[in-house]
């Protein structure tokens, strides 16, 4: 079995590039250094290649024999994100890049991987979203720390908080929080002055100053007399 173990760099001649079979591969697979592969002519190889490359659609690699292998991105399920004005394009464009997603960023339009998470987050922002089999070619960038094709999905054990935090965020700004949001900004300074008789009983005066920025008190001043025999 043959060895790919070299990334070309030089461009070569289109002629050659044509010649050369195929390996096509999804995103996932582009992103691995080490694999077992079969290219298009059916023939199984193994892929060698320094850690933290990432493959692109028409990169040439090298076998062991100096036979040259051409990559292919293969079609998969993507999301392709288009919106009605360039703001919502880029305010999706924005929550995913906090989200440390690998995005494909086109003149009109953004493809990520299927993830239902961000397909219901992107459309609560205002983008078209669509399910689509396309080749994928994300920006390149480091995406969580793992080196170069390194990335985080919707769905895995550390989005979860990102996603809550950054989701919360962003309906205390836009509102959506609930109908009571005022109830988590609210400074409650009340005045609690506690008198305490341990003889016999004990004896609790809450008085309420309602120090809320909403112009009114509830009223709520409270008088409770504990006795404890």
């Amino acid at each position: 079995m043959r060895t790919i173990d070299k990334r070309l760099t030089a461009k070569l001649a289109p002629v050659l590039m044509q010649r050369a079979p195929t390996l096509t591969l999804p995103y996932d697979a582009r992103c691995r250094s080490r694999l077992a592969a079969t290219l298009d002519t059916g023939e199984e190889v193994g892929v060698v290649l320094p850690r933290g490359t990432v493959l692109r659609d028409g990169d040439m690699l090298v076998a062991d024999d100096g036979g040259l292998v051409r990559v292919i991105a293969a079609p998969e399920s993507v999301l392709r994100v288009r919106a009605p004005d360039r703001l919502t394009l880029t305010r999706a464009a924005y929550h995913l890049g906090n989200r440390h997603t690998p995005v494909e960023v086109g003149a009109d339009e953004l493809r990520l991987e299927a993830d239902p998470v961000l397909e219901d987050m992107l459309k609560r922002l205002g983008a078209q979203v669509e399910r689509v089999q396309l080749p994928f070619q994300p920006e390149s960038g480091a995406y969580s720390g793992q080196g170069g094709g390194g990335h985080r999905h919707g769905h895995d054990e550390t989005f979860a908080d990102d996603y809550a935090l950054a989701q919360r965020v962003y309906e205390e700004h836009h509102g959506h929080a609930h109908a009571h949001d005022h109830s988590h900004d609210q400074s409650h300074e009340h005045a609690h002055g506690h008198s305490h008789n341990h003889a016999h009983g004990e004896v609790h005066a809450h008085d309420h100053d309602c120090g809320h920025d909403h112009g009114h008190c509830d009223g709520h001043a409270h008088d409770h007399s504990h006795e404890h025999r």
